[in-house]
């Protein structure tokens, strides 16, 4: 990306996606011509609203559009939603208990969600429909048939495995019911040039008579048309499955520094990130004592040194981070190492040979590998400076919530087509 100048924070909302402490933008993006640039701006309401990441993918649209109501169960969530969007009418409600009458009194004109994923991720239960968490999203998909006036354009993100499941039949044939075309999509924010792997699921729908502005296709697009958004980038390694990739790839770009540590975990739904942003765009400058809060602790060094999935700061990819991040390190995302005039390679061969544990954790206290704060991994959910969390929350609830959410930037390119 060209530097450009620096932009006031109030530009968000018209530019938005400044790395802190950098004067880059977290990804460019053109102005677009969409059927509603004339018309009033499109009302929102936003479901299983979290932190507000929907919110700040539709100002980083620059699409004329208004949220009218967000809706979440989760207090702590709500505690950041409102912190950083007070003059939102924020409900704290369980959605089966919205009447349609209140569905019919928003006039909306976009529903976007993004219902629990827990019934379908690769690691839990998969209840699917039977899990309680998925009642309400069910319930949405009851009310919609029965709105006069349901909205014309519908965004839905989840899980990765989300497309096999039974709810995504039942809303599928609900979407069918009530008159409206789809496009499904697995997308990852690597593709957008973001160095972060977060594979998930995305539906579009418009009503007819609306059309998509693109070709649509029966089978889930692994894309987004790149004649159409600006921004967008064809992924590579797309004709290979994720276990392909993984087999194919290294785990870090060639071109980059070498993994400190040789026994990095993969993503397996990671890709090839060589035309990623380094991580560097997305870190922000902490004092001593910030920095010392972030190392991670003995009890997790000397258990989990093995499978540290370690990146460094001219590295071009990290891995998913979950809602367990900062307090767990197997799986729940990358950390950074960044003592660049260390032989990490050395160090963890001196570690392996070692059957002395004070002797280990010396070593390895060497390295200072260290989480990355909640400020840096909301900017590489694209969210902007401004994005800030309420004292009242502790570092553990800002991970949670965190990892509950989504790439601003992925939607907002998702949302611009929904509109165009």
């Amino acid at each position: 990306f060209d530097r450009v100048p620096e932009i006031s924070q109030k530009t968000f909302s018209s530019v938005s996606g400044l790395a802190k402490g950098s004067n880059r933008f977290c990804i460019g993006y053109n102005t677009m011509q969409s059927e509603h640039d004339q018309a009033k701006p499109l009302r929102v309401v936003e479901f299983y609203s979290g932190v507000g990441g929907m919110h700040y993918a539709v100002l980083k649209s620059k699409v004329p559009a208004t949220v009218i109501a967000a809706l979440d169960i989760n207090t702590t969530a709500n505690t950041v939603y409102k912190h950083n969007f007070p003059e939102i009418n924020l409900l704290q409600r369980d959605i089966t208990g919205i009447k349609l009458s209140e569905f019919e009194s928003w006039d909306a004109d976009v529903f976007m969600m993004s219902p629990p994923c827990q019934p379908f991720t690769r690691v839990g239960l998969k209840g699917d429909t039977t899990d309680p968490r998925t009642k309400s999203f069910l319930y949405i998909l009851d009310v919609l048939p029965r709105m006069a006036k349901p909205p014309n354009h519908i965004l839905l993100e989840n899980v990765k495995g989300f497309e096999t499941s039974e709810t995504r039949s039942h809303l599928i044939s609900t979407l069918e019911e009530c008159g409206y075309s789809y496009q499904e999509f697995l997308l990852s924010p690597n593709q957008f040039r973001i160095p972060n792997s977060r594979l998930r699921y995305f539906l579009l729908a418009k009503r007819k008579p609306l059309k998509f502005t693109f070709e649509h296709k029966a089978e889930i697009m692994k894309e987004v048309p790149s004649s159409t958004v600006a921004g967008s980038t064809t992924p590579v390694n797309q004709d290979l499955s994720s276990s392909e990739v993984a087999n194919s790839s290294p785990p870090q770009n060639s071109k980059d520094c070498q993994i400190p540590c040789p026994y990095s975990i993969f993503d397996p739904e990671d890709r090839d990130a060589t035309d990623c942003q380094n991580i560097s765009e997305f870190l922000t400058p902490h004092s001593k004592e910030e920095e010392e809060h972030l190392l991670l602790p003995d009890k997790l060094l000397d258990r989990y040194w093995k499978v540290l999935d370690i990146v460094t700061p001219s590295s071009r990819r990290s891995c998913c981070f979950t809602k367990a991040y900062g307090h767990y390190v197997e799986g729940t995302g990358s950390v950074l190492f960044s003592q660049m005039d260390v032989d990490a390679k050395e160090v963890f061969r001196k570690v392996a040979e070692s059957e002395d544990q004070s002797e280990r954790l010396a070593l390895l206290h060497l390295l200072k590998m260290r989480f990355f704060s909640p400020r840096e991994v909301a900017s590489l959910h694209c969210f902007p400076p401004e994005f800030t969390f309420p004292q009242v929350t502790t570092t553990k609830q800002q991970y949670r919530v965190l990892g509950n959410s989504l790439n601003a930037h992925v939607v907002a390119e998702l949302f611009k087509l929904l509109t165009d």
